[in-house]
């Protein structure tokens, strides 16, 4: 029996790219639908995506009020694919540098596993492609910091092309997740790991964006840093 999976992707100001990434996911396997969180695109990101929507039934969206940021974006998405059937559901960028040929690998690679993490770092390979130096030294630096810091053994803990079996978001209590920005992928990782749930990482290739603007920022770099020292206190004193 094929599993309902659903693929979840927020937006913000991604009316360009919507409009392709999601027919390409949905061509990857007849068991995809696709879940966009927009975040009150002012570039009409979201009427694109109800257009899309009232086309097609593997087609879903949710409309948020602002630009709330990444991690309440996939909380909300976890929340709406834990309320219906879906038994795999997916984390993906909308800018293409998560390849949606990428796909199967992460279906096939689940058949063993909880968490399927697509890295970028794998074995200490690097596969990122249009970075600056500045910017692939900051990623890099960073993942080798939150190992470090709370002892999550995998190789790309910051990426966002991700894959969880629906038991792993049933597990953690999705309200108490603190990180918004980038490190709420270490976190979603470090708790699933400390739950015991096997994570394995696919080797992927990350293609810097081409249409659109990076999300980065300096406050989401402050979160990270000091999110990984909360992460290793709650690992040693509580249950996450």
């Amino acid at each position: 029996m094929t599993e309902k999976a659903l693929v979840i992707v927020p937006t913000y100001n991604e009316r360009d790219n919507v409009a392709r990434i999601v027919p390409a996911i949905l061509a990857q396997d007849p068991s995809f639908e696709v879940l966009v969180v927009d975040d009150g695109s002012p570039d009409g990101t979201g009427a694109v995506v109800d257009g899309m929507v009232a086309a097609d039934s593997r087609i879903h969206v949710i409309h948020r009020a602002g630009k709330l940021g990444l991690g309440t974006a996939y909380i909300a998405g976890f929340k709406w694919a834990l309320a219906r059937d879906y038994t795999l559901i997916f984390e993906m960028d909308a800018d293409f540098s998560h390849a949606p040929e990428r796909l199967p690998d992460f279906l096939d690679a689940i058949k063993t596993a909880d968490l399927v993490l697509g890295s970028r770092y794998l074995n200490g390979e690097v596969n990122v492609v249009n970075w600056p130096m500045s910017r692939l030294f900051l990623s890099y630096g960073a993942n080798i910091y939150a190992r470090a810091i709370t002892g999550l053994p995998v190789f790309d803990a910051t990426g966002g092309f991700k894959c969880f079996r629906r038991e792993v978001l049933e597990a953690i209590n999705l309200d108490d997740v603190r990180s918004n920005g980038y490190a709420f992928q270490i976190e979603m990782s470090f708790r699933a790991w400390k739950k015991g749930f096997r994570i394995v990482e696919v080797p992927i290739v990350f293609v810097d964006r081409t249409h659109g603007a990076s999300k980065m920022s300096k406050r989401i770099v402050r979160e990270a840093v000091w999110m990984v020292w909360r992460l290793r206190w709650w690992g040693l004193w509580r249950k996450v």
